[in-house]
Formats: structure tokens, C-alpha cells, sequence
């Protein structure tokens, strides 16, 4: 690039990442508050809800890329054009491509960067978030716990527990458990941990004392300094790790299994997916465009492009909704899959073609060819 390109270049990159990062924080704030109930309901740390957040951004980063190139290229070619600055560059001997040849470059470099998004950081940040959520779901101080409550945690078991410090230590325990030929314990103890003993569920009491009631009526109190209360018969979870479509990596949703039920009775979806994979990224690029069209598209005007932009805007509305529109068609017709492709390809060749389409001018006939002109210019 010559110096002045790699000026414009430099013009378009501080705006673009400027509302990646705001349309990013946004989208962060959004992402934390609907993930707030796994504090509020779960009990769990804020870490856990911090990493959830984090490895959630990706598919938010390919989401809003193509809104920050279209306003951050919108903000960036407005303010060089009203400053005259793509002017001075058409004067100084550029031509039309290589004034918007810096635009074209960024748009191609955000595309490439989605499109490594989509197919790689994607997949394994969902992957890794999919595990965490399974983790806090079948987190068994969140199932069998609430912090001053007391939770009919099983059949026969009831928990109540004064206070869960974010490190996990259940704090003034107590435990009821009724047995099924009538009799009937209850545990107290100062503190309580639920961790696993060779492989099985227990939780691990310090300080407290067990009293137990049987058949006969007879009370027998033991204190102990710890004690490990099995919780295997108690827990029956079933629930399996599944992977989500957007959590699945480019070769598993153009090929799934087909022995398997789910992926068998989805494997449109999963192509849809693929495809969007691949598709969604061409955004960035045809976004660009049009933003350089409702800049460049037309004739300069020092009281500025309101109402160009407007339209672009309108535009750039129109397609992103069309989108994703077709995504949802592809569900349940493979054919369609080829308009994901089409959309912003089409948007991306009509954008540029507004900005090199060639005026038609009326010509001005030359004094020679008019006889009476120079006979009256003589004169």
C-alpha cells in the first residue's frame, strides 16, 4: 500500500475496533445478566460465572462484527469526505479503487478473522462452556443445599444449612434422615464439605454429633470430630453431556451420525449450521461495501450524507434480517442453503456497482460541428 492508503487503512481500522469494543461491552452485559441466575439459583462463584461470560464471547464477536465494520466505516468515510480528505485524494490522481481499496482490505481481514472464529474458537469455547454448565447443573452442593432453606434434597433426606462460603463450605449442618423401617437420624455438625470417596458422593462432617431413633423409641447420641455420610443412595442423576448444534465442530454438522437418533432427525439443522459457518462471515465484507456505497455512492455534498447513510442503513437492516431468514428455511430444505452464500455476495456486487456505475452525460457538440456558431463567432 502507498503511504496514503495505508492512512485511510489506518482512518477505518481506530473506528471499526472502537465499535467492536462497545457493541462487545454491550453484548457482555447482556450475556452476564441472563447467566446471573447460576450465582443466584446455584449458589455457585462468581468465577464460574465470569468464565461462562467469557468463553460465550465468540459467537457474540461473530455476531456484531458486521455492525461495527458497517458503523465504524460509516463514522470513519463520513468524516474523511465532509473534511474533503477523499477529494484531495481523487485530485491528487487516485482512482476509485484505490480510494476504496483500504475498505475492501480491512473488510477482507475482518471476514478471514470470523471466518477463523466460526470454525475453530467457536466450537472449543462452546464445547468448554457446555462442560462448565453440565458441571453446575449436576453440582451436587447445588442439588442437595440452599443456603437457609430446608431442602427435601431426596427421598427421605432433608438439608438445611445456615450459610455456603464461595469456596463451597457448608456451614451449621443439619441433615434429617428418615429410614424405611421407620426409624429415623439426624446429623449436626459445625461444617460440611461435599466431596467424593472413591468415586462415590459423600459429604464430610467436622465437629457435630448424630442422633438416632429406633423402632423401640430408644435415643442414641454420638458426637464425632468428622464423620463421612454416604449421599450415593440418595443421588440419581442421569442427566448426559449433549453437545448443541452450535457447539459442534465444521466436519460433525456436514457429517453427522446418523446411527445416532438426535443428530439423525436433525441433520438439516446441522447442515443449515455448517453452511452459516461458512456464509456469515461474507457479512463483514458486503457490510463494508455498503457502507463505502452510502458514502461514495453518489455525488460529494458539503451539507453532508444523512440521507444516504439512512438508506444504506435501511439496507443493511434489510439483509442481516433476510439472512436470517434463509438460516431458518435451510432447516428444513438443504436446497436453500445456497441463498446463505448468495445474500451477501449479491449485497457485496450491487454495492459495488453503485460505487463504479458510470453516469450517462449528454454531449456537448463541438463549435465545428455547428456552422451558425462560427459564422457568429466571427462576426
Amino acid at each position: 500500500m502507498t503511504l496514503i492508503e495505508k492512512y485511510l487503512f489506518r482512518q477505518l481500522l481506530v473506528p471499526v475496533l472502537a465499535a467492536v469494543a462497545a457493541l462487545l461491552a454491550v453484548g457482555v452485559l447482556s450475556q452476564s445478566l441472563s447467566a446471573l441466575d447460576i450465582i443466584v439459583e446455584r449458589g455457585q462463584s462468581a468465577w464460574v460465572l465470569f468464565k461462562v461470560t467469557f468463553l460465550a464471547l465468540p459467537l457474540l464477536v461473530s455476531m456484531i462484527l458486521p455492525i461495527a465494520v458497517f458503523v465504524g466505516a460509516l463514522v470513519a468515510l463520513n468524516r474523511l469526505h465532509t473534511e474533503q480528505e477523499i477529494v484531495v485524494c481523487f485530485a491528487g490522481g487516485l482512482s476509485r479503487w484505490r480510494v476504496i481499496s483500504p475498505a475492501i482490505r480491512l473488510g477482507v481481514l475482518v471476514t478471514l478473522a470470523a471466518l477463523v472464529v466460526n470454525l475453530w474458537i467457536q466450537p472449543a469455547s462452546y464445547r468448554a462452556m457446555r462442560q462448565e454448565m453440565h458441571k453446575v447443573r449436576t453440582d451436587l452442593a447445588a442439588t442437595l443445599v440452599r443456603e437457609g432453606e430446608f431442602a427435601q434434597a431426596a427421598e427421605g433426606l432433608t438439608v438445611y444449612t445456615q450459610r455456603i462460603d464461595q469456596n463451597g463450605l457448608l456451614r451449621n449442618l443439619f441433615i434429617h434422615v428418615e429410614r424405611g423401617d421407620g426409624s429415623a437420624t439426624v446429623y449436626t455438625a459445625q461444617q460440611g464439605r461435599i466431596t467424593k470417596v472413591e468415586g462415590r458422593p459423600a459429604l464430610v462432617m467436622r465437629r457435630g454429633s448424630s442422633q438416632v431413633f429406633g423402632q423401640n423409641g430408644v435415643l442414641n447420641f454420638l458426637s464425632f470430630d468428622e464423620y463421612l455420610f454416604d449421599l450415593s443412595p440418595f443421588i440419581t442423576n442421569d442427566e448426559r453431556l449433549n453437545y448443541k448444534t452450535s457447539d459442534r465442530w465444521l466436519h460433525e454438522l456436514f457429517f453427522p451420525n446418523l446411527e445416532n437418533e438426535w443428530e439423525r432427525k436433525n441433520r438439516l439443522e446441522l447442515l443449515a449450521e455448517g453452511h452459516s459457518r461458512l456464509a456469515s462471515p461474507l457479512y463483514n465484507l458486503a457490510f463494508m461495501s455498503l457502507a463505502l456505497a452510502g458514502v461514495l455512492g453518489g455525488a460529494f455534498s458539503r451539507t453532508g450524507y444523512g440521507r444516504r447513510i439512512a438508506q444504506v442503513g435501511a439496507a443493511a437492516a434489510f439483509v442481516r434480517i433476510l439472512g436470517f431468514g434463509v438460516l431458518a428455511a435451510c432447516a428444513d430444505n438443504a436446497w436453500a442453503n445456497l441463498f446463505q452464500y448468495v445474500v451477501p455476495i449479491a449485497t457485496t456486487w450491487i454495492a459495488l456497482r453503485v460505487i463504479f456505475r458510470q453516469k450517462v452525460r449528454r454531449p456537448v457538440p463541438l463549435a465545428s460541428d455547428q456552422p451558425g456558431l462560427l459564422s457568429g463567432a466571427a462576426a
